[in-house]
């Protein structure tokens, strides 16, 4: 069994009293509380969005197979991102490292597929940009001044 061990310089009781302080701070709740909402937005648009193309898988000219792996895939990137939201808001580092990473690349990924001719539906462009949009704002949450300063400091 693995000993938890503070970095050089602080107690482990310090260290403790500290990541409690700055993760209970109104402002640090308040920015994981906005990036929670717009996560779980993100998610309940991916799952929508996937369960109609499931729906409406028979229509080709509505739904492609493309259409279905993009689907899937973004319902799986939603749902982890939600687990990173949760686990950095509980303190985690590596999670909030991974966090500003996944959102900023998610964000490159649906530009990409906005602009690529003729492989995806208008349809599933438009929800690509809302949810685009949604993932902008946690992107700026996360790399905001006050969550990197917290994160810094643990």
């Amino acid at each position: 069994m693995r000993e938890h061990t503070a970095p050089r310089g602080r107690s482990a009781t310090s260290m403790d009293a500290m990541n409690s302080t700055d993760l209970q701070h109104p402002g640090t709740r308040r920015a994981f509380r906005t990036v929670r909402r717009l996560v779980l937005a993100y998610l309940g648009i991916s799952v929508v969005t996937l369960a109609a193309a499931i729906a409406l898988r028979d229509h080709h000219t509505v739904v492609n197979a493309p259409v279905l792996v993009r689907g899937t895939i973004v319902v799986a990137g939603a749902a982890l991102t939600l687990l990173m939201t949760v686990r950095a808001a509980n303190g985690s580092r590596g999670a909030f490292r991974r966090l500003r990473i996944l959102s900023a690349v998610m964000i490159v990924a649906i530009a990409t597929i906005i602009a690529l001719p003729g492989t995806f539906p208008v349809w599933m462009k438009v929800e690509q940009g809302v949810c685009g949009l949604v993932l902008l704002g946690v992107a700026a949450v996360v790399n905001g001044r006050h969550l990197r300063s917290v994160f810094a400091r643990l």
